[in-house]
């Protein structure tokens, strides 16, 4: 054997620990203890378990009989579970002018078309403020910002001076168009698309000859499917469970909660009954998150991401 193959054989033999050293050193491995993994899973459990006692100390009071909602201090467990507390609601609500299918109605109707047209306006905007050409784009997102700021409290006495002006005081209307004008959807629609949608997919599109309706609905609805998901679970809840303050005076337009607020105000002997209403109440959006449960942590953790 020459000398030459025996220096190139000593050479690679002498690189070989340092090429696997190189290797472990960019591959890097997180790993947990076995302590530390029973620590954190105790730790999600303790907590998690705390923040559902309102929910559960909720749904054992509505089975409770008078007896046991007397006691003090309360219990979070039930000894003799009774349906009275549903049963007496109907007995509760018979002395109404309307029946209360009417009221059911009217908050089914108001929560659907209100969330319906809140989740499609607040994509429009979304989509026109982060992917359009605009030059003013930015001025108009600094104003959805600042919207931010305030709260329906300091804005009433003007929104109700514009209800006025517009003639839809006991109207559905005034129930509907405040919730579409929110701004907090076309931020989270705007932010997800800039993160989720890409600008070469858009031109790919543009270049075979699809126009900006056909790009928003078959291109950019589909992929940012998450985020309108959680947009309709948030809008769902607080439609649901709104009570239009001033703005609705006649009775054929009320809607459940309203309604259900009567019932709560009975003092404490009919503390059951008003946590068999919030039961009842509770029921709805719970079930439009369970279907979005998924969709609305992947927007959550996207929402915030830029490239």
């Amino acid at each position: 054997m020459s000398n030459k193959k025996l220096t190139a054989i000593n050479s690679g033999s002498k690189n070989k620990p340092a090429l696997k050293a190189s290797g472990r050193s960019q591959v890097k491995r997180y790993t947990r203890s076995k302590a530390g993994n029973f620590f954190y899973v105790l730790f999600l459990i303790l907590f998690g378990s705390f923040s559902v006692l309102p929910l559960i100390y909720c749904i054992v009071t509505a089975f409770k009989p008078l007896e046991e909602l007397l006691v003090y201090p309360p219990k979070l467990y039930v000894v003799n579970p009774t349906l009275q507390n549903f049963m007496a609601l109907p007995d509760l609500l018979s002395n109404l002018k309307i029946p209360l299918s009417r009221y059911i109605f009217n908050s089914f109707f108001v929560t659907v078309i209100t969330t319906i047209l809140y989740v499609f306006i607040a994509a429009m905007a979304a989509f026109t403020l982060a992917k359009s050409k605009i030059r003013a784009r930015r001025v108009f997102f600094l104003v959805v910002q600042l919207a931010l700021l305030f709260n329906g409290t300091t804005l009433s006495v003007p929104l109700y001076l514009i209800y006025s002006w517009l003639g839809i005081i006991d109207t559905y209307w005034v129930m509907i168009l405040p919730y579409i004008a929110s701004t907090m959807g076309v931020f989270l629609m705007k932010q997800y698309m800039e993160s989720a949608l890409p600008d070469a997919l858009m031109e790919a599109a543009e270049i075979d000859g699809a126009g900006p309706v056909r790009i928003f609905f078959e291109i950019a609805m589909p992929i940012v499917k998450p985020c309108w998901l959680t947009l309709t679970m948030f809008g769902f809840r607080d439609v649901w469970a709104a009570i239009p303050d001033g703005t609705v005076f006649n009775e054929a337009l009320k809607t459940l909660p309203t309604i259900m607020s009567q019932v709560t105000a009975g003092g404490i002997a009919r503390s059951g009954s008003a946590m068999a209403v919030t039961v009842i109440m509770m029921v709805p959006p719970i079930l439009v998150y369970l279907v979005s449960q998924s969709n609305v942590i992947e927007a959550m953790s996207s929402a915030g991401i830029k490239e």
